[in-house]
């Protein structure tokens, strides 16, 4: 990668909620259905994010692992510094998790941490669902580490 190539190539986080127990399948088809509906593939995903309160969701950590990419997981606080940006606060979401939405909120995260700047994420996908599970993707450009 050239060093131009560092500050235009975008990063897309995908966010992530789910149910309880909620296995690969459902988180798969939901990515793959929102990937193919706006010309993203697989390997344009260069991390997942969620929710400390899903660290021992396997699902999750299935798919991080079929994509072959890592996952991290933030506190409720931490996710509520994103609630003026979300795409729709949940008054739900807010009772059971602590934040008022998990799956913008930690793509937006995450994305911000991947890079030695200060410029703000961008929502790229606002949040999808299926009946097992949330998705959103940010996008940031910028000098990453590593």
């Amino acid at each position: 990668m050239t060093g131009a190539q560092r500050y235009t190539q975008p990063l897309l986080i995908a966010g992530l909620g789910c149910n309880r127990g909620c296995p690969l399948e459902p988180l798969l088809a939901l990515l793959d259905q929102i990937l193919t509906h706006h010309g993203l593939q697989r390997s344009d995903v260069h991390a997942l994010a969620s929710i400390e309160l899903k660290r021992d969701e396997p699902g999750l950590h299935e798919l991080a692992a079929t994509l072959g990419v890592p996952i991290s997981f933030y506190p409720a606080i931490v996710l509520n510094e994103y609630a003026d940006r979300l795409s729709r606060k949940s008054e739900i979401v807010f009772r059971e998790t602590g934040c008022y939405g998990v799956a913008e909120a930690a793509a937006l995260a995450h994305a911000e941490r991947l890079v030695n700047h200060d410029y703000r994420a961008e929502l790229l996908i606002p949040k999808q669902k299926n009946a097992d599970a949330t998705l959103a993707i940010a996008r940031i450009y910028g000098n990453r580490d590593g």
